[in-house]
């Protein structure tokens, strides 16, 4: 008798008309979210490997080790082909120098704000706005339509149980649906090969990883028009209020969530920060500046070339501690921000999947604190080294300093380095490495999100059966 009212719910489904219609948009859609989402992986990485080399022969052509600074670029993931999630909003490089602290910049919105309109529309867009839609219009008069054209009313004058019954609308609802959406994302995943995407185990365990968290949400969806379908006794009532609770799902209650936070969690912004930065340095530079007047510089160059050396390096090493105290304040406030706002928008299924896709993809907002992160690592790494080897060649650039009078009768002061080196070794400068996370750490942060959209499926299920016990087929 299973097999029977499954069979049944089948070929109401891929009998019906709007069946096709939405096959054929959501394999367009897939399949062209995949190839753009290629394309653009690819135009990064051509973007992110010239950057690279322009940075290295920069470095080869560097002529003083005490000015010697370079950039660090954040490389390109081919998750992002299927998640995008913050790649796009994430500067794609930094400034790696004594004087400046690590900010990623230029993220591709910025650069080209036309695209952060209607944003990128990659797989997992596609998964949480139009499956999801598509889902609940296939299911939101499962039962109340059945009821309305008298065909419920005749199956029960057979002895069907109503569990039986509820859970053949539901298993053939998911596969009448489900089976063919394998078609299109089969094929998308034959693109990226095609299209010579470089692909590692950790890479396919990952992308698995991604279809069964869709799948999951999907399923979500589809019981949830069965729920709604058996709480209401007409279709047009059952479809509004399906789309009602759609729109507050994936559109309301995250954007909800991160609002609330803002205004329960207090952070500062990253200008406060910074500003409060630049005035502690800039009070510490003319403290050093008034200190370096009182210098005896006729007593020797060695001398106030060591004096010189002493309290810029005393002034240096104090910005950077300063800096990093307010970003590690900074830190935790947002790490608590950011929980709160996650939990609150946790409460909607949509939201736990998009945060586990990005968490997966390492689209997350993790993303910005482990680049940010391995970048001042490596910003600690080339200094020293860039220090150790001025020291070693004794390298102390003169600066003169001269008045330029403007054309408005203004004046003006110019600082010259001199640059009179050449031909630096550079073959052991330390390389920045990009921080990649392994598959475990990547899967971890999944589980609490599978967990919620299990459990929410399971709710979802139950307050079905309830309802369904109780129902007047009549």
């Amino acid at each position: 008798m299973l097999g029977i009212l499954i069979t049944k719910e089948l070929r109401a489904i891929i009998q019906s008309p709007k069946f096709v219609g939405s096959f054929a948009i959501c394999s367009i859609l897939i399949l062209l979210s995949v190839y753009t989402g290629v394309r653009e992986y690819k135009a990064a990485v051509s973007q992110y490997e010239t950057a690279t080399s322009l940075v290295s022969q920069e470095l080869c052509e560097a002529t003083s080790w005490a000015m010697m600074d370079t950039k660090s670029y954040r490389e390109p993931d081919p998750m992002q082909i299927f998640v995008s999630g913050l790649s796009n909003d994430l500067g794609r490089w930094s400034s790696i120098s004594s004087d400046k602290g690590v900010k990623l910049r230029h993220s591709v919105y910025s650069d080209d704000p036309i695209f952060a309109v209607f944003r990128f529309v990659d797989f997992a867009f596609i998964v949480m706005f139009v499956l999801s839609l598509i889902a609940i219009q296939f299911t939101y008069d499962a039962v109340n339509g059945e009821r309305e054209s008298g065909t419920l009313k005749l199956v029960f004058a057979n002895a069907v149980p109503r569990a039986r019954y509820l859970i053949a609308k539901c298993i053939g609802s998911w596969l009448g649906l489900a089976i063919p959406l394998g078609i299109p994302i089969l094929l998308s995943l034959l693109l990226v090969i095609v299209m010579g995407v470089p692909l590692t185990s950790d890479h396919w365990i990952k992308i698995v990883m991604l279809i069964a968290l869709s799948l999951l949400l999907f399923t979500f969806f589809i019981i949830l028009g069965v729920f709604v379908s058996t709480v209401t006794r007409r279709s047009s009532v059952s479809f509004l209020t399906a789309l009602l609770i759609w729109v507050l799902f994936v559109m309301i209650i995250p954007r909800a969530g991160v609002m609330a936070a803002g205004g329960l969690v207090d952070a500062p912004r990253v200008a406060e920060i910074e500003s409060r930065r630049d005035a502690f340095a800039a009070e510490k530079w003319a403290t050093m500046f008034e200190e370096m007047s009182s210098l005896d510089w006729d007593s020797g160059k060695v001398t106030a070339d060591q004096q010189w050396d002493s309290i810029e390096t005393a002034v240096r090493q104090e910005v950077d501690q300063y800096e990093a105290r307010l970003l590690e304040d900074l830190r935790q406030k947002k790490i608590n921000q950011q929980q709160v706002a996650w939990g609150l928008s946790r409460l909607s299924p949509a939201s736990a999947y998009q945060l586990a896709a990005m968490t997966l993809a390492e689209t997350d907002t993790e993303a910005k604190r482990r680049n940010e992160d391995a970048m001042a690592t490596y910003r600690n790494q080339f200094n020293e080294y860039a220090n150790a080897k001025q020291a070693e060649a004794g390298d102390t650039p003169g600066i003169m300093i001269s008045v330029m009078m403007d054309s408005d009768g203004t004046s003006s002061l110019k600082v010259d380095a001199d640059r009179d080196n050449a031909g630096l070794d550079v073959s052991d400068v330390p390389r920045f490495s990009p921080p990649h996370i392994g598959l475990a750490e990547a899967i971890a942060p999944m589980i609490l999100d599978f967990g919620l959209i299990g459990f929410y499926i399971l709710l979802a299920f139950s307050g079905a059966f309830v309802a369904f016990v109780r129902y007047d087929v009549r």
